[in-house]
């Protein structure tokens, strides 16, 4: 009896351990680790050409890798490259032809990461002119920004006999009134206006005669990359995530982008997303490798820049070297550091702002 009593006992000892052993295993919420804060500055105010770094907020992807990303609207003269090079913001947005010709400036920014591997730029013409290539530009009204990349590129590479050049408007009003207007625009953008309102564009691509630099490059600063490659690492992986969600499923984001930015309707944001499913990849960058560079296209950017007197013999490498740097678009090597194609630290300086002209359209 005495050895059931003992039993007993130690039974109801060893069952009141066990409750309470349960009710210790209870998770204590522990404190939030602190989000790194980071401004991204765009290079226009927000539109679909912004999409996938608007779905990495949106979808929470920068958060996921420990971002409290900020992203501050662009517009006509914001100096976005000189921003980024003099460290006011971490990030920003430019295309190929401002990156390097930032760089002859001294401005020591760096591509990160391409988004469009295909320039969205074009010059629109009405479909009843018969105009189907640049070479039959000719006796008409030419509105652009003569003194851009593109404007200079055009006028070595296109006759534009008889044409009056005038400066870019910013709209397409005097495109719907003269059928003898031609202008420059983003494929996504312009041409969808002008054909809501009842105009008949046609769309001459600026890559088609040669001029395809890539857009919507993220950048840095050199000093960034040497000093945090760790959250340039975050941000370019995240950003990345962001664009393929974009191309897959535009609409959240597009919701976000139009609160932003109401003069972009849904229906406009919803075409440009479309558009641009062509315009990030290529018969080499698809889905899974969104935002790739090679040293062949930055190379070529050069050149015609040297060729059109953009920028100086002398003033930038040959091959592009410096301008961009392909080693966050890869998995991190146990070193830390993956293959770069870019050069070692220069010293930094202001340049010129943007150049955009006109309201809520792509203009370089």
């Amino acid at each position: 009896m005495r050895l059931r009593s003992l039993l007993t006992v130690i039974g109801a000892a060893l069952l009141a351990v066990s409750f309470s052993g349960c009710g210790s295993e209870e998770p204590s919420p522990g404190p939030k680790t602190a989000l790194q804060k980071v401004q991204l500055k765009l290079n226009w105010f927000p539109e679909a050409e912004h999409g996938g770094f608007y779905a990495a907020l949106v979808h929470g992807y920068y958060e996921e890798a420990g971002l409290a990303v900020e992203i501050l609207p662009g517009g006509p003269n914001e100096p976005v490259r000189q921003e980024v090079a003099t460290g006011r913001v971490q990030f920003g947005i430019s295309n190929a032809d401002q990156i390097l010709t930032a760089r002859a400036e001294k401005a020591n920014i760096v591509g990160l990461f391409a988004a469009l591997q295909t320039s969205p730029r074009c010059v629109m013409v009405h479909e009843k002119s018969g105009i189907t290539s640049f070479d039959e530009l000719k006796n008409l009204t030419l509105a652009i920004n003569e003194n851009s990349s593109f404007g200079s590129f055009l006028r070595r590479h296109a006759s534009l006999e008889g044409c009056k050049i005038v400066p870019y408007p910013g709209n397409v009003s005097q495109f719907l009134l003269n059928e003898d207007f031609a202008q420059q625009g983003y494929v996504f953008s312009e041409p969808f206006t002008a054909k809501k309102e009842g105009g008949d564009p046609r769309n001459l691509m600026a890559a088609d005669i040669g001029f395809n630099p890539y857009t919507s490059v993220l950048i840095s600063s050199r000093k960034l990359i040497d000093e945090d490659p760790e959250l340039v690492r975050k941000f370019v992986t995240a950003t990345r995530k962001g664009w393929a969600k974009y191309l897959e499923d535009p609409a959240k984001t597009n919701a976000h982008i139009h609160e932003k930015n109401p003069e972009m309707g849904l229906d406009i944001l919803e075409f440009g997303a479309k558009e641009l499913k062509g315009l990030c990849t290529s018969e080499t960058v698809t889905a899974d490798n969104l935002g790739e560079m090679t040293t062949e296209r930055w190379s070529l950017m050069t050149a015609q820049l040297i060729e059109c007197e953009v920028v100086g013999i002398g003033q930038l490498p040959l091959d592009g070297k410096g301008a961009f740097t392909v080693e966050f678009l890869s998995p991190a090597k146990a070193s830390g550091k993956a293959a770069s194609e870019s050069n070692t630290s220069e010293p930094e300086a202001d340049v010129d702002a943007e150049d955009k002209v006109g309201a809520n359209t792509s203009a370089e």
